[in-house]
């Protein structure tokens, strides 16, 4: 019997290896890497290049493993990327020291999470994008434990702490991204009143941080210790006189 076959095998026997198109690659059966190699691998390359150039290319690339190889870990590039915003808070490194108060411990706390997340300002975005609130919880619930005894708004005080904390980071981080300074060249002709207060003040984006969070905490004990004040709080009421136009 004739084997019609065999010229065609010959000829694809002849064809050198890398001549072949590569085939479909399968996910290997056992993982070659590890979760947390991935995201550190992400991590470095947003860090190098920014989030523009990001790819599992690359990250599998670095690794010396192929793409396949991520999906034990990730389902899909958006997973991986998630993940990074929650690597970045768990790496903070934070002590509280021994007899502070609620208020020292706060600040403490806010300005290592701050300088974290500015040691990747180029992965900030992420923050925004998969803003990791679930991972938080723990140390929400110890921030709420610390809060003062009297104060009824605990949540309202959570709210102002992350948004002042997280808000400062990311506008700083995008100036940095970029290269550009956080506070433009300002006209002392034009803006007099701005101008006197930067030739005062320290233009130091994390000492005009911690200024604005001991103004808010300040604030906090203030209200904490009115009580008038903290029920015109609660029931939506001010006894700011409104303001009427005409």
């Amino acid at each position: 019997m004739i084997d019609y076959t065999a010229p065609n095998r010959a000829r694809a026997a002849a064809i050198p290896r890398e001549a072949h198109e590569e085939p479909i690659l399968a996910r290997p059966h056992q993982p070659r890497i590890t979760r947390e190699m991935a995201t550190r691998a992400a991590l470095d390359i947003i860090d190098r290049g920014g989030l523009d150039h990001f790819s599992l290319t690359l990250v599998s690339r670095s690794l010396g493993v192929k793409s396949p190889s991520l999906y034990h870990h990730f389902r899909d590039k958006s997973e991986l990327l998630a993940e990074i915003p929650r690597h970045i808070l768990r790496t903070i490194n934070f002590r509280p020291g021994a007899g502070d108060s609620w208020e020292e411990r706060t600040l403490r706390l806010c300005v290592e999470a701050r300088r974290g997340l500015l040691e990747h300002p180029h992965a900030a975005p992420l923050i925004l994008q998969f803003f990791p609130r679930h991972s938080l919880l723990t140390a929400y619930e110890q921030a709420v434990k610390d809060y003062p005894e009297a104060s009824e708004d605990r949540l309202g005080i959570l709210d102002g702490i992350e948004k002042l904390t997280f808000g400062s980071a990311l506008f700083e981080a995008a100036s940095r991204a970029r290269g550009i300074p956080s506070m433009p060249a300002v006209d002392a002709g034009r803006f007099p009143n701005l101008a006197r207060a930067i030739a005062r003040e320290s233009t130091d984006s994390e000492a005009t941080f911690v200024a604005a969070m001991r103004i808010f905490l300040a604030g906090v004990r203030h209200g904490s210790e009115a009580p008038d004040r903290r029920k015109a709080a609660r029931s939506g009421h001010s006894d700011i006189a409104p303001v009427r136009y005409t």
